[in-house]
C-alpha cells in the first residue's frame, strides 16, 4: 500500500493554476511572517521611526550639556535643592526658567530635554551630597 502512494506521490505533476497558487501563496506567507514577526517595516514607518530616534538622540545630549551646565554653575547645590523640592511635574519648567536648556540663536527650549537633565541631576552623585547622604 505504502508503495502505491510513493509511486503516485513521485509521478505527480501539478498543473499550472497549482504552481501560480502555490507560488502566491508561499508569497503572501512570506510576507506576513515578514512584516509580523521578521522586522520589516514600510518606509513610512522607517522614517517615523528614524525621526523619533533623532529627536531622542538630541534631547539625551541637550540634556547632557544642560546638566554640565548646572552643576558647573556657581549655586549649583542651592539650585539642586530646590529641584528636588518642586513637584515632579513642574521640575521640567525650573530647568527651562533657568535657562539651562537654552542654547544660542535658539528660540525655543530642545523638547524633552528639560525632562531627561532633570532626572540625570536627581539621579547624580551631587543630589545624594544635596542630601547629605554621602
Amino acid at each position: 500500500m505504502s508503495v502505491d502512494i510513493m509511486q503516485n506521490v513521485s509521478q505527480y505533476r501539478p498543473t499550472k493554476t497549482v504552481w501560480f497558487w502555490s507560488c502566491a501563496g508561499v508569497a503572501a506567507l512570506t510576507m506576513v511572517v515578514g512584516f509580523t514577526a521578521g522586522g520589516w517595516v514600510t518606509s513610512s514607518t522607517a522614517a517615523e521611526q528614524a525621526e523619533t530616534m533623532k529627536q531622542n538622540a538630541v534631547a539625551t545630549l541637550a540634556a547632557n550639556i544642560c546638566a554640565n551646565r548646572f552643576l558647573a554653575a556657581p549655586n549649583a547645590q542651592t539650585q539642586l535643592a530646590q529641584l528636588k523640592e518642586t513637584d515632579s511635574w513642574k521640575q521640567d519648567t525650573f530647568i527651562e526658567e533657568g535657562g539651562w536648556t537654552s542654547f544660542a540663536s535658539m528660540e525655543q527650549p530642545i523638547e524633552g530635554a528639560a525632562d531627561l537633565c532633570a532626572d540625570k541631576l536627581l539621579a547624580s552623585d551631587t543630589a545624594a551630597a544635596v542630601d547629605g547622604n554621602v
